[in-house]
């Protein structure tokens, strides 16, 4: 009974919490210059500039609309480069589950358009993938993300 007592005070605090284990797995946020339509459409143009195929795109507010339910404008946009993500899974295969990389496009209530990833880094932290192929890897996503979010939001 005290532990569950000491747990509830440290939890009640915020001395422990999903937010504070989750902090290196946030999410790398932009807000975009442009409409909802022309952010998607930058950034699609921007990854496929770079040469990458974009696998998915996932509609969730036209999945929202065919359940019933509403829901601003949202599109996943998933894409990949096997030449980044073969060495981090070859580092370790479970990487695979996060990948291909993905970004978001959403529109917040107010209308104001955001672009989101989670960045690479947090699958070095979620995978302890070590050598120079992965580390490589790892850069070279969080530079092409980069490029990619600010060439979607008009921030370059």
């Amino acid at each position: 009974m005290r532990f569950l007592i000491a747990l509830f005070a440290v939890l009640a605090s915020g001395s422990l919490n999903a937010r504070d284990a989750m902090a290196k797995d946030t999410l790398k946020t932009q807000a975009s210059k442009f409409t909802f339509e022309e952010t998607v459409d930058r950034l699609s143009k921007a990854i496929e500039a770079k040469g990458i195929k974009i696998a998915a795109k996932f509609d969730h507010a036209a999945g929202a609309k065919a359940a019933g339910l509403e829901l601003p404008p949202t599109v996943v946009l998933l894409f990949g480069n096997p030449k980044l993500g073969t060495p981090l899974m070859q580092a370790d295969q479970r990487s695979g589950l996060d990948l291909p990389m993905k970004m978001l496009v959403w529109q917040d209530k107010a209308g104001k358009v955001h672009v989101g990833y989670a960045p690479p880094s947090a699958l070095q932290d979620r995978y302890k993938v070590k050598g120079d192929g992965a580390a490589n890897a790892l850069k070279a996503m969080t530079g092409a993300l980069d490029g990619f979010s600010k060439a979607a939001t008009g921030s370059e």
